[in-house]
């Protein structure tokens, strides 16, 4: 079986993007479909060319010979070559599950009756294997045809699953709407226990709240179609077609079984003859702030003391996933508080998961850039917490990355390699944060998180952001899926944490990667003195938390340059508010370095990644004259926005440009 699998948020994620509906997620799947189906017929057609054995030289087993026998290829010609009809009888098989599909494909052969799913496909293939093996052919049998099973398993006739994902607070008014019209509860001004209640009762009954006759929400109707729609993809495709739906910003037991009930209205749970439940959807809380992810374990505790949901894990093997995000709780707390409070996270999700009896599968949201939980993937995984990998680990690709992680075959092998034995590695080599260092954390993430605060909520810290950054012009590339903001920017809550990164990455502060630590290990040894460094320098030793949190960090600092973050400091109309901010990020900086140096003891960034460090120095060059330039076209289009045009198309190549070089800036 495969044990590494692919998959996809394009067509099913909706959070934030009101154009992905029904229609766009059975898109999604007819072309990933017409990919995988477009390489069975190439890879079907390169077999024919090279299974020429003929009946007078070769012996054929009995399933192969009715295959043959069965071929809609009647040539004289091959009359004696059962291979060849047999793969005919497929490709005709194949092409009417084209068909069968609404797939604008076809083969060189009428379409036959289509295969009632891929593991149908698979077994004919089999049996083409299992003749040549057993008659003298097996080399043949290894060849195109094997890496051609491996793809069905793999890739099946869906190309990859589609992940659903929506934001919390609109399946919550679903509900409320599903609610109200049926004449039940005011479901929006009950308090969460009043909730859960109520939802447990919906979901103990095999009556639905949708009536057809009722006339819903643009909204609602929406969200109900899309699940209907996911069931009958699952109903063609296979119920792995879509496996998870996502629940973002996922902070209580009633958001999971908000969900619960929306998939029992749309047909993804029902109710067996004996009352239990039956689900065909992993349902995923997604815990994103801070908050949210120091009550991740409480809201999981109260979630598995359900008996109503604790009976729907079972039908789903006593597996239930977790995803944790790394960007929201960056621009929350700032770096150093997000990473350490990931890992506890993680650790009271593991200790939790073990009493319930439930296995955890835990999603790593990880972004490009470091301030996204970006980095390494093989020493991100290596420091996970003690029984939070076990065997399995799923981990988002960004778009920005795919391209430089696997867009060269050899690369990407590699890089999967290094995924692979990492989750084993960290499976069969646990090791956990004790007591003690947990304590020494808990001071650096205090300290970091108020440093943090404090400057992202200074006045005037947003007019200064708006400025000293291209965010508005970010926001007018036809580059990301969602808008850079839920709503008008009041506060850096307001702003989507991808845009946030990516506007500091391109004026080169880079502050989500960094901002806080210096001023964190400066207070610790204010403390601490000689005896509280000496025990960093231990940690940074022995941790691999620490090694990784200070190794991400220090990348981030050998590409961000204050000296073109001033250049764009002076985009702010108010000098003052510019000058006293752009100072106490200088101050935190030095800080920053400062600590990084004297906990490693390097005497300058990247000492120990050569590699990197040549990249860089090549680069560079070409990014900072870009930077130049962007502050200058970025002046002139605020001068005149009336008149952009071509200021605004250079605006976005520069843009385009310093993403490219930095490589993970969003």
């Amino acid at each position: 079986p495969s044990f590494l699998r692919v998959g996809s948020w394009i067509g099913g994620d909706r959070d934030g993007n009101p154009n992905v509906d029904a229609t766009v997620l059975r898109a999604a799947f007819t072309r990933q479909a017409e990919v995988a189906f477009g390489h069975y017929f190439g890879e079907l057609a390169g077999l024919y060319r090279e299974l020429s054995l003929s009946a007078r030289r070769v012996a054929v087993s009995d399933g192969v010979q009715r295959l043959a026998e069965a071929s809609p290829d009647v040539a004289e010609s091959r009359r004696e070559e059962p291979y060849r009809l047999a793969l005919a009888t497929i490709e005709a098989r194949l092409a009417g599950s084209a068909r069968a599909l609404g797939l604008p494909l076809s083969g060189r052969y009428p379409a036959a009756e289509p295969y009632a799913d891929q593991r149908a496909f698979l077994a004919d293939l089999s049996l083409l294997a299992a003749s040549l093996a057993a008659h003298g052919s097996g080399l043949l049998a290894e060849g195109r045809l094997g890496r051609l099973m491996r793809a069905v398993d793999v890739f099946g006739f869906y190309l990859m699953p589609v992940d659903l994902r929506q934001h919390a607070a609109i399946h919550a008014g679903v509900v409320a709407e599903l609610f109200a019209r049926a004449g039940l509860e005011e479901y929006g001004a009950l308090d969460e226990a009043a909730r859960v209640r109520v939802l447990s009762r919906e979901l103990a009954t095999p009556r639905l709240l949708y009536s057809p006759y009722v006339q819903y929400s643009a909204e609602t109707a929406k969200e109900l179609a899309i699940f209907r729609e996911a069931a009958k993809i699952q109903e063609q495709f296979g119920v792995d077609a879509i496996r998870q739906s996502i629940i973002s910003n996922c902070a209580s037991v009633s958001d999971v079984l908000a969900l619960a009930l929306i998939g029992k209205e749309t047909g993804l749970i029902r109710l067996d003859e004996a009352g239990r439940p039956v689900s065909r959807l992993n349902l995923v809380p997604l815990f994103e702030t801070i908050a949210d992810l120091q009550g991740a374990a409480g809201v999981m505790d109260a979630l598995f003391a359900q008996p109503w949901y604790r009976e729907l894990l079972r039908s789903r093997g006593d597996v239930q996933e977790v995803m944790l995000g790394y960007s929201d709780s960056n621009k929350d707390g700032g770096y150093f508080t997000s990473q350490w409070e990931l890992y506890q996270a993680e650790q009271r999700l593991v200790a939790s998961f073990a009493a319930a009896g439930v296995k955890l599968q835990l999603f790593h949201g990880r972004g490009g850039s470091v301030g996204r939980g970006g980095g390494p993937s093989f020493e991100a995984i290596m420091a996970q917490p003690a029984g939070s990998v076990a065997g399995r680990i799923r981990i988002t690709e960004q778009g920005e990355v795919i391209s430089s992680k696997f867009a060269d075959p050899d690369i990407g092998a590699g890089h999967l390699e290094a995924l692979v034995a990492a989750t084993l590695e960290a499976t069969l080599t646990e090791h956990q944060v004790d007591a003690a260092d947990g304590a020494v954390f808990d001071e650096l993430s205090r300290d970091a998180f108020a440093a943090y605060r404090a400057l992202v909520e200074s006045d005037g810290f947003m007019d200064y952001f708006l400025a000293a950054t291209p965010i508005n012009e970010i926001a007018k590339l036809n580059i990301g899926s969602r808008p850079a903001s839920r709503k008008s920017l009041a506060s850096i809550k307001d702003l989507r944490a991808i845009p946030w990164v990516f506007s500091w990455s391109q004026s080169r502060v880079m502050l989500p990667g960094w901002y806080g630590v210096g001023s964190a290990v400066a207070a610790y040894l204010a403390r601490h003195g000689e005896a509280g460094l000496e025990r960093l320098q231990r940690l940074y030793r022995a941790s691999p938390f620490f090694q990784v949190v200070l190794s991400n960090m220090e990348q981030v600092l050998a590409k961000a340059d204050l000296t073109i973050a001033r250049r764009y400091a002076s985009l702010v109309a108010d000098g003052a508010l510019a000058e006293a901010l752009l100072a106490r990020i200088e101050d935190e900086w030095q800080k920053t370095q400062s600590a990084f140096y004297a906990i490693t003891g390097q005497g300058k960034l990247l000492e120990a990644n050569a590699a990197l460090a040549r990249s860089l120095e090549t680069r560079l060059p070409y990014l900072n004259a870009l930077n130049l330039l962007q502050v200058e076209l970025l002046r002139r289009l605020r001068a005149a926005p009336d008149d952009a045009g071509e200021v605004l198309t250079a605006t976005h190549l520069t843009i385009n440009g310093i993403a490219t070089g930095l490589r993970n800036s969003g």
